[in-house]
């Protein structure tokens, strides 16, 4: 591979993982911030309109630093993708402009609102501007999802006579099947994320007996809302992307799961090491028969392997895939377990006394963090060697102008950029978490 190409791929790989490590937290905090308002304007149980605010201040200082890291890739699509913008950018414009005249301006601006304006409205005013910030979060993530579904997936376009991309229907574009399973998929698991924070929070203060009526209420928000998504996760918006991978990808899916030999009755692997030499799984755990099924619904059908497809074709880095997706699914079946463990015992009204679960539940925060990173490699890496799938090959869209050295000097300065940044982000959130939120006495 190019010198250049490869810093390129990594500079992008590196300033979007950083900067989505933010707006999941956002968006599954807006849905949780709303059913906290919801219980305060049903209840009239000020409580809730405290909890609520405790987590709007963690949810403003989130939302700042997803801007801050957000705004910069906007700019590397001209500075390390500068061909891939010349011929896809009358397409990936449309979603990414309205990105930020609709959602953003939407969510930001009532943000603000639903911060200061609490005491100048009335509740169901409040309740309002608190429901379209989770409105403008969610429509956000629709139009970031659509953009990349379309790489995935390309729909509603031509190709013009020098080979540029034009947009020839705006509606195929924006409602790309590939894209609304993704959509569903992505925002589920932003709703386990917020679900998994604000669950381990509220055990932090039970086991320190700090805030402890606060710390029921999250734990108890927490646990049912990510018993909830983890579900959802799994089946039916999991199960359907994979679908929709076997469908359009079917090379990428042979790769995530290591199948290098077609197989009829094609095994499952629980766990394994592709070996790229010999082409196989070394010590393989494997379900017999379960791939098959969970692919075609039939034990026996046929499930095509790696050597079936052009070596060309194949996924740029196979092990890394197949791990980046077996860390995705094994986290994924960790998270189930805990809470739907936490969720029996907040049934039987034992949870909160339930030391080692409290435990579990606080320790378990950065589970959803690094299943989500996993699952958005398992997507960016499958999707290889094509930056278009089907159309342009990742190799034709970067800069020709900007040389390897040029790029690993910008990566190196927003390494270190960025581990200010997260470092000001943990010393703010922590300072609100010990805070806590306001005394009922208040």
């Amino acid at each position: 591979m190019d010198s250049a190409l490869a810093v390129h791929r990594l500079h992008f790989a590196f300033t979007i993982t950083f900067h989505y490590l933010f707006p999941q937290l956002t968006m599954g905090l807006a849905l949780l911030i709303v059913v906290l308002k919801t219980l305060a304007l049903r209840t009239g149980n000020q409580h809730y309109a405290r909890a609520a605010r405790f987590w709007a201040k963690i949810f403003a200082i989130n939302f700042t630093f997803g801007v801050v890291t957000g705004i910069p890739m906007e700019f590397q699509f001209g500075t390390n993708w500068a061909r891939f913008s010349r011929s896809a950018g009358g397409v990936i414009g449309q979603t990414l402009a309205m990105e930020g005249v609709f959602s953003f301006f939407l969510e930001s601006s009532f943000l603000g609102l639903f911060i200061f304006g609490e005491k100048r409205l009335s509740p169901l005013a409040h309740w309002c501007s608190a429901f379209l910030v989770f409105l403008g979060s969610w429509l956000s993530g629709f139009f970031i999802i659509m953009t990349d579904a379309w790489m995935q997936h390309p729909t509603g376009y031509s190709l013009g006579p020098k080979g540029e991309i034009i947009l020839t229907d705006i509606w195929a574009f924006l409602l790309n099947p590939w894209g609304q399973w993704q959509y569903l998929h992505n925002m589920i698991a932003a709703v386990v994320t917020g679900s998994f924070v604000m669950a381990s929070i509220g055990a932090y203060y039970l086991l320190t007996n700090k805030h402890a009526g606060y710390g029921r209420t999250f734990v108890r928000a927490g646990v049912i809302a990510g018993a909830i998504a983890v579900a959802l996760l799994i089946f039916p918006t999991g199960d359907q992307q994979g679908k929709m991978v076997l469908q359009s990808q079917p090379v990428t899916l042979a790769a995530m799961e290591g199948l290098f030999d077609t197989k009829q009755g094609a095994p499952l692997a629980i766990i394994g090491q592709p070996d790229m030499e010999k082409m196989k799984l070394d010590n393989p755990i494997l379900i017999p028969k379960a791939l098959s099924f969970l692919t075609y619904k039939r034990w026996g059908a046929e499930v095509k392997g790696l050597r079936d497809f052009p070596r060309d074709l194949w996924p740029d880095n196979v092990p890394l895939l197949y791990f980046s997706y077996h860390i995705m699914v094994g986290l994924g079946m960790m998270m189930l377990a805990l809470m739907g463990i936490s969720l029996l015992l907040l049934r039987g009204g034992r949870l909160f006394t339930a030391r080692p679960v409290l435990w579990m539940l606080m320790l378990a925060l950065p589970f959803p963090y690094i299943a989500t990173t996993a699952g958005w490699m398992t997507a960016e890496i499958g999707r290889q060697p094509w930056l278009i799938y089907g159309i342009m090959r990742t190799a034709q869209g970067s800069s020709l102008q900007v040389s390897a050295g040029n790029g690993l000097f910008t990566l190196i300065g927003f390494m270190g950029l960025y581990m200010v940044l997260g470092v000001l982000f943990l010393f703010l959130v922590t300072r609100e978490i010990e805070h806590g939120p306001e005394g009922e006495e208040a």
